[in-house]
């Protein structure tokens, strides 16, 4: 399998160009997962981790909705 970059790295990027390129990638992963080809499932998801650590690093304190939450889910479906 052949090294690729995906772009600049997710430390580098500003604010708003983070969140575009996070919008983006989200956007094509089924995709991706559907009909590309093993090393861009690769590419891709390297890709993907790198901009969603980094996102987390900025914002460790993001706003979490408790409906997103293992127990969240419990309570919804009832266990």
């Amino acid at each position: 399998m052949t090294e690729h970059h995906g772009g600049p790295s997710a430390k580098k990027l500003e604010e708003g160009r983070l969140l575009k390129e996070l919008e983006a990638i989200h956007r094509t992963r089924h995709e991706t997962l559907l009909h590309g080809s093993d090393e861009a499932l690769v590419t891709h998801t390297k890709r993907m981790n790198e901009l969603e650590h980094e996102y987390v690093r900025r914002h460790p304190q993001r706003a979490q909705t408790a409906a997103r939450t293992r127990s969240g889910a419990r309570a919804r479906s009832g266990e």
